[in-house]
């Protein structure tokens, strides 16, 4: 094989230096202008009446997103409580018990799995399994959907960062009598802690903006919520709603309610990243 000169190796580096460094500032520069768009068309809606207010009837002026807001906020907590537990279990399980088994390998196929599953089929899959059987669309559905969602990213995630904590540490612990699972909770957790609330943290950001699996289980809602088991208003469905509207007003509000989302979804990732950021350094 004849070898290449340094010149065509230098030349080529600059290329795909180049190319990388286009392809980036184009991310930036599509971030940046969805960012420009929604922040200038958003902020006009955002006031007190948008945080406390129903949506106006079609046509009206004025209203708000407030039973949206409250609807997203239960839904994501609910959720949240599903989720996070359930999947940090399954990370300890593979990182600490499972390991190299059999049941572990079927249990990291089943999530990578999972994670590729579009979250339409997961909507669809939950509707059968409860909103069918409630006979009723309800926050308890929209909840279990995005749980769902959740549950591969913690999963993988913690067993990741679990597996990273040196084993001196696992070693130290149980020479000196410490039960397994409180080495586990106790030393493990411990050290992996900043990491795994950064993986929940974007497990949270990756469900907040879902619209199709609530479609299916929570639907919508224009009233304040009196009950878990009833459609429940939440942002992402009353945007896809508004946005489609032929009302200017329900339009703006569309927007306003993207910019909230925006707005949160970037303060998680921002807070994970620095959370992370902080654990290393630790």
């Amino acid at each position: 094989m004849k070898p290449r000169s340094p010149t065509w190796r230098r030349v080529s580096n600059r290329i795909v230096t180049g190319v990388s460094a286009l392809g980036s500032l184009a991310g930036i520069f599509v971030l940046g202008w969805i960012l420009y768009e929604v922040i200038m068309r958003g902020a006009n809606a955002i006031g007190p009446a948008f945080f406390t207010q129903r949506p106006p009837p079609p046509g009206t002026e004025g209203g708000g997103m407030g039973p949206a807001i409250l609807g997203t906020l239960l839904i994501t907590v609910m959720a949240t409580v599903i989720g996070v537990p359930i999947g940090l279990m399954t990370g300890i399980y593979l990182a600490e018990y499972g390991k190299k088994s059999s049941l572990a390998a079927a249990v990291r196929f089943a999530t990578n799995v999972l994670m590729g599953v579009p979250s339409i089929i997961v909507g669809v899959f939950v509707y059968f399994i409860l909103v069918m059987k409630a006979g009723t669309f309800s926050a308890h559905a929209g909840a279990a959907a995005l749980a769902i969602i959740m549950l591969p990213i913690v999963g993988r995630t913690s067993e990741d960062m679990i597996a990273l904590v040196p084993n001196a540490l696992r070693e130290a612990a149980l020479a000196l009598g410490t039960p397994r699972w409180k080495v586990i909770l106790s030393i493990v957790f411990r050290a992996a802690r900043p990491a795994l609330v950064t993986g929940s943290l974007l497990a949270v950001a990756r469900v907040s903006g879902e619209t199709a699996p609530l479609l299916f289980t929570a639907l919508n809602s224009p009233y304040w919520l009196d009950s878990l088991s009833q459609p429940t208003a939440n942002l992402t469905v009353t945007i896809f709603q508004f946005a489609m509207a032929p009302y200017d007003n329900w339009q703006q509000l569309a927007w306003g309610a993207s910019l909230l989302i925006t707005v949160g979804v970037l303060f998680l990732n921002i807070t994970a990243r620095f959370m992370f950021r902080g654990g290393k350094t630790a």
